[in-house]
């Protein structure tokens, strides 16, 4: 009698947690199809691309050359038009300055649809927070980028770059191309753990290699989850196994910052390393090494600027002609040297123009917009700055897939828009470290040039993809020529 009545209780309990599920689950629904009536109707004088029944535009982002499509569509939609992800993820995608000022000049928050992804793995952090937390964060963060705390890294730049050239040296002698993009990774992370924690100059461990692996395939995995519609819920995506590798590559993330830090609070005990401590300033920016964002977009940044030079030899001549002049007869540049270095500056926005390391982010609009022509979006609408799009827009930029550097010399920049050109966004709520990645850009970019003569692959020409940052599927092959140990002098 007893298992009888215990097997009916279990049988009720299980049917009405069925019951509880399903209700929750269709009042979910209907919240998904309130939000999407919102999202329409605030999109609605903004014509766009036709979508698909149930995955929006999804299908089309997925595929190889999806941001050449993007600008494609600019072409045929000026200003802006809507852009789906599945059926209840809409936003708003730009690529107009004026556009983008009415929204990024002010500080609306990132759009939590698509950075509460990023909670797993960083936390709340100054990627993702808004409001007077946000605030804080960065007026904290702030005076770890200022001059004179970032001079002393032009040798870090250096002594990592070295490292990275002397690997490049062994691989130039097969005469044979190779991927460039891990190894420039790897450095700039070394750099990296160098500025933030004082790391010494052996170069990357094993455990640091597999932190860059992870991140590498969170980048890649978060970049799938925003475009993939079965993947938004998180109740969902903690079941699939792509949420659990995604979990499992967070693991080797915490576990490696943890380490780190560890180290570090353990080196602090030491007194010749406090007296270190107390004659240099490091970088205050573990918010943004858990991010990963940084050593990641100098990453992309330094590896498509070297594609442009190999596509573009004169241009590559002149940088490495500047660089010579500028170097002299010392063995690597110093702080005072980067602003001597006017022609590889433009060429390294230009390279930046034509390949964003960031070619999209996100904002949810705190109050509502008005725009240039006379069109709005009420708040808590979603936009989208297609930074790529941004920068291609021949209603911008002529002749856009050309690379001119002259577009940045003093003369052509005076009188441009201050938001046609966003490698790091644009606002109050910009890259806090952008100069820090210009800088870091400089002086590996220079050494680069001086030790190698940069020519592309034919055979293996670069698929750009976006994965958060800018990669491309296929790694980015260049022919390396050593131009000898006297090239430095």
């Amino acid at each position: 009698m007893v298992p009888a009545l215990l097997s009916l209780s279990l049988s009720r309990l299980g049917l009405w947690a069925l019951g509880l599920i399903l209700i929750l689950g269709f009042l979910k629904f209907i919240h998904l199809l309130v939000r999407r009536q919102f999202l329409a109707r605030a999109m609605d004088s903004f014509p766009g691309p036709p979508t698909h029944w149930l995955f929006g535009h999804a299908l089309e982002i997925q595929q190889p050359g999806s941001l050449d499509k993007v600008v494609s569509w600019a072409q045929q939609f000026p200003y802006a038009h809507p852009l789906w992800f599945g059926q209840f993820l809409g936003f708003l995608n730009i690529y107009e300055p004026d556009y983008a000022k009415a929204v990024y000049s002010r500080g609306d928050p990132k759009a939590p649809d698509v950075y509460n992804y990023f909670l797993q793995w960083i936390g709340k952090g100054l990627l993702v927070l808004d409001g007077p937390k946000w605030f804080q964060h960065r007026k904290l963060l702030t005076p770890g980028f200022h001059y004179d705390v970032l001079k002393p890294y032009v040798k870090v730049f250096a002594d990592s770059t070295h490292i990275m050239l002397d690997k490049w040296e062994e691989k130039a002698r097969k005469d044979k191309s190779f991927d460039i993009f891990s190894d420039v990774g790897h450095m700039a992370l070394d750099s990296l753990m160098k500025c933030t924690f004082g790391k010494g100059n052996s170069g990357l461990g094993h455990r640091d290699n597999n932190y860059y692996l992870a991140v590498s395939d969170l980048t890649l995995l978060m970049q799938q989850r925003i475009e993939s519609l079965q993947y938004h819920n998180d109740f969902i995506y903690w079941l699939t196994p792509h949420g659990r590798r995604f979990l499992r590559a967070c693991q080797v993330a915490h576990d490696h910052t943890d380490q780190v830090i560890r180290e570090r609070k353990a080196a602090l005990q030491d007194e010749k390393e406090q007296k270190k401590i107390q004659n240099r300033r490091y970088l205050d920016f573990l918010d943004i090494l858990l991010g990963a964002r940084c050593h990641d977009t100098t990453t992309s940044g330094i590896s498509w600027f070297l594609y442009c030079m190999a596509l573009n030899p004169e241009h590559q001549d002149r940088c490495r002609e500047e660089a010579r002049e500028i170097i002299g007869d010392r063995d690597s540049f110093q702080w005072d040297d980067l602003g001597k270095m006017t022609y590889l500056t433009m060429c390294i926005k230009e390279s930046l123009r034509l390949y964003p390391p960031v070619p999209q982010v996100y904002r949810q609009l705190s109050k509502p917009v008005s725009f240039v022509d006379g069109r709005s979006l009420p708040a808590d609408s979603l936009v989208s700055l297609h930074i790529y799009a941004l920068h291609r827009n021949s209603a911008v930029w002529p002749d856009p897939e050309v690379f001119d550097p002259l577009r940045f010399s003093p003369e052509n920049a005076t009188g441009r828009h201050p938001f046609a050109f966003m490698p790091f966004s644009a606002g109050p709520r910009n890259c806090i470290g952008q100069q820090f990645a210009m800088n870091e850009m400089k002086v590996v970019t220079a050494l680069c040039l001086l030790r190698f003569e940069f020519a592309v692959d034919p055979l293996r020409p670069p698929i750009k993809l976006l994965q958060l940052v800018l990669r491309s599927k296929n790694g980015i092959y260049l022919h390396l020529k050593p131009l000898g140990s006297g090239s430095e002098k």
